[in-house]
């Protein structure tokens, strides 16, 4: 990694701690093409775990699309539990409502508007004269149902999830957070009914979303449990055949991009300060520093150690800034990087702002130097999570990497595939799956977009600019099944008996069908990104909605 800082990568940042300035790069961090880092281990494979898989992580592992959790059974976890044939052995939870998720799905909403509206073509006044009073009724029905109705009666008993990730959580929350917390949490704010309908978004999505997890997750004297904590005393359940040794075969931790996802959804940066573990104080941080970080890392780090896992793979935290959420924007309105060469456009600001219509002296933003930043601060959470899993194997522990931010490098169109000259030295395009490269047209990493035709551009985003879409979280999990198969894990027909031999390869034409977006594209999404633009301006709903997924 080239640090070499000249003055011009620190204007905008004069303020920033020096801890940031001296992790400044001029290339993003090469990712490690070995996710075993060349340190081989024995492995102790006596029995047959009770758990095969457990899940720890944020809204990726959680299976968060479009603006809400819904479809939780195309979440990876669940994709790579159906290539294990034990997908019907793998519990997770599901969010059923009258929007079909929480807080709000966006892809629910679009067809909507279609089906009742016929909008595609776009949303005028007079269709606002019919839309908006629906849109009230809409919100209301959804927010009724996580606030008052059957989407406060989450489980208190029965088994365990094994998808303990939980949408927005950073280390910390992690560490710390349960199913008691979120519960005193919703009693010190209590849900109301909002005056402006656009406000409408349920109140407490998150700690509601965490007892749909976590509710059931106690000890034996009834005391709430961390995922970490959860995950613990499944895996002291032991092997199958005599309840020793390791209850749980693969444990997969994808959490940090929490800890820096804040700056993009906000457009605004505040630097981590000495009160990052307080949970009542730490909100208003968007970007951990590299220091804080590491400190919550090796406190995880340190209790991952103590489970019994057979097999664990540790994520690598994405470059948030490449999430099409924020669009890059060029001052001169021609698409430029800030000069041949660079990663970075000249600002970054909401999806629905494009270089007509993006005004700096009014509009959210962040500078190239400022996503610079971000970037370089999460090359050094990478590199600490790096050196965990290499001292983890030197220890002989079976730890494994996995790098997602290199897969979303490798996808990244506007950042490296339409320009060669910023692409690293070591950067290669990923090569999607043929029944996915054979779409038209080829699904990538720009914001979704379809009509009345169909899909325009995009596919591996879903409609919220940040989470996959079903098929982009399929390349996840043919991604985490290469390092399984790695680690020797087996992998088993439907049957749960008959092994299956073979590299194993994601049926990617099953997920197309599945994936609604990509087989079934709205044909309103043109017309609903114009009204988002006027909602935000005029409501903030849209900007509410995804603070609300912090």
């Amino acid at each position: 990694m080239n640090n070499l800082v000249t003055p011009d990568m620190l204007v905008g940042l004069e303020n920033a701690p020096e801890e940031v300035k001296s992790v400044l790069n001029t290339e993003p961090r090469e990712p490690e093409k070995d996710s075993t880092l060349g340190i081989p281990v024995s492995v102790h494979r006596e029995g047959i775990p009770r758990h095969r898989l457990v899940t720890i992580g944020d809204s990726l592992t959680h299976g968060f699309q479009s603006g809400a959790i819904f479809n939780t059974k195309l979440s990876y976890p669940m994709l790579i539990a159906y290539e294990m044939g034990w997908d019907k052995n793998f519990r997770y939870p599901t969010y059923a409502s009258p929007g079909d998720g929480l807080p709000m799905n966006l892809e629910k909403l679009v067809r909507e508007l279609s089906n009742r509206f016929q909008v595609a073509d776009g949303i005028n006044a007079l269709d606002l004269a019919f839309v908006v009073p629906w849109l009230s009724r809409y919100f209301n029905e959804t927010e009724n149902y996580w606030e008052r109705g059957q989407g406060q009666q989450a489980p208190a008993t029965g088994l365990f999830n094994h998808n303990l990730a939980v949408y927005g959580w950073d280390l910390r929350n992690t560490l710390s957070r349960n199913a008691d917390t979120a519960k005193t949490a919703i009693q010190a704010k209590p849900s109301k009914d909002d005056a402006n309908f656009l406000q409408q978004v349920p109140d407490n999505a998150n700690e509601i979303a965490t007892l749909w997890v976590l509710n059931n997750a106690r000890d034996s004297l009834g005391k709430a449990l961390t995922p970490l904590e959860a995950a613990l005393k499944l895996s002291h359940e032991g092997n199958v055949e005599t309840g020793q040794g390791d209850g749980i075969e693969t444990l997969i931790i994808l959490i940090g991009a929490n800890n820096a996802l804040g700056s993009i959804l906000t457009f605004h940066i505040e630097w981590s300060g000495e009160d990052f573990q307080d949970m009542e104080k730490n909100n208003k941080y968007t970007v951990w520093l590299p220091s804080h970080f590491k400190s919550e890392l090796d406190s995880i780090v340190e209790l991952v150690k103590k489970i019994k896992a057979r097999h664990v793979i540790w994520g690598t935290v994405p470059h948030v800034t490449i999430a099409p959420f924020a669009r890059g924007i060029d001052k001169d309105k021609n698409s430029k990087k800030v000069k041949p060469g660079s990663r970075y456009f000249p600002f970054y600001a909401p999806f629905w702002f494009s270089e007509e219509t993006f005004d700096p002296k009014r509009h959210p933003h962040l500078t190239a130097n400022q996503a610079r930043a971000i970037d370089s601060v999460i090359d050094q959470y990478n590199e600490y999570i790096v050196d965990a899993v290499r001292k983890g194997r030197e220890e002989g522990k079976d730890w494994y990497l996995f790098e997602t931010a290199a897969l979303l490098d490798r996808l990244a169109v506007r950042r490296y595939i339409q320009d060669e000259q910023a692409r690293p030295k070591w950067w290669t395009e990923y090569t999607l799956p043929q029944a996915i490269d054979a779409l038209d047209p080829k699904p990538d990493s720009r914001f979704f977009n379809s009509n009345s035709q169909g899909r325009k551009q995009g596919g591996l985003f879903s409609l919220d600019g940040i989470h996959p879409t079903t098929i982009g979280y399929g390349i996840v999990a043919q991604e985490i099944i290469k390092i399984m198969q790695l680690a020797g894990v087996k992998f088993y027909e439907g049957d749960g008996v008959t092994e299956r031999k073979e590299e194993i390869q994601i049926d990617f034409e099953r997920l197309i069908k599945e994936d609604t977006l990509i087989s079934q594209p709205p044909d309103a999404v043109s017309a609903v990104l114009d009204l988002i633009g006027w909602l935000d301006t005029t409501t903030n709903v849209i900007s509410q909605m995804y603070k609300a997924s912090l």
